[in-house]
């Protein structure tokens, strides 16, 4: 049974994890995103919050810390800098798992792993709810319906086009298109015993 049981292995020993751990975490909190596979995001959300979270705590004891996971100074400064402050005032959740693909190699799910925006952190420090598309189209009912009349319009119109155009789908008769026989291919398979 796997009561307790909370580590997802990925296949790796202990320091190995730990380290890929580490360097996605520092490449996040770099580059603000990062893509890879969807077990691997799910893990690393967790410790870069922890780390925003340290760094939004800011003293000596929260830096220590910090840098045991972040391999890189700059990065830890830009943790208790900039993104402090962009997430000042929000209570965690500081990241977006978002599924993007399957890798072609192996068809393993994908994930993009971001940072909330800088226009949200502003947002939320000033009080404000973010705009989204769904506070716009509350609004927007007429200028939706008028977008589902000229969508059913242009649809007409490609249909009407079609039925004109003499080599379309249908030949002149009216009945399905009619297709040549395919020839039979020869077999180049030599017999046994020849």
């Amino acid at each position: 049974m796997r009561h307790r049981v909370h580590v997802r292995k990925l296949g790796r020993s202990t320091p190995h994890r730990f380290a890929m751990y580490r360097n996605l975490v520092t490449s996040l909190l770099e580059h603000e995103q990062v893509e890879t596979t969807d077990v691997k995001a799910k893990e690393v959300r967790r410790l870069a919050d922890r780390m925003i979270t340290l760094g939004k705590r800011g003293d000596l004891h929260a830096r220590r810390r910090a840098l045991r996971v972040i391999r890189s100074r700059d990065v830890a400064a830009k943790v208790f800098g900039e993104l402090a402050d962009r997430f000042r005032t929000r209570a965690g959740g500081y990241t977006r798992v978002m599924k993007t693909r399957y890798r072609v190699g192996d068809a393993a799910p994908m994930s993009l792993v971001a940072l909330l925006g800088a226009d949200e952190g502003a947002a939320a420090a000033a009080g404000e709810k973010p705009s989204g598309r769904k506070r716009a189209a509350k609004g927007g009912g007429a200028a939706k319906a008028a977008k589902t009349a000229e969508k059913g319009a242009d649809k007409a119109a490609a249909k009407k086009a079609a039925a004109k155009k003499p080599g379309g789908k249908k030949s002149a008769a009216g009945g399905a298109p009619k297709s040549a026989p395919r020839a039979k291919a020869k077999s180049t398979r030599s017999k046994k015993g020849s």
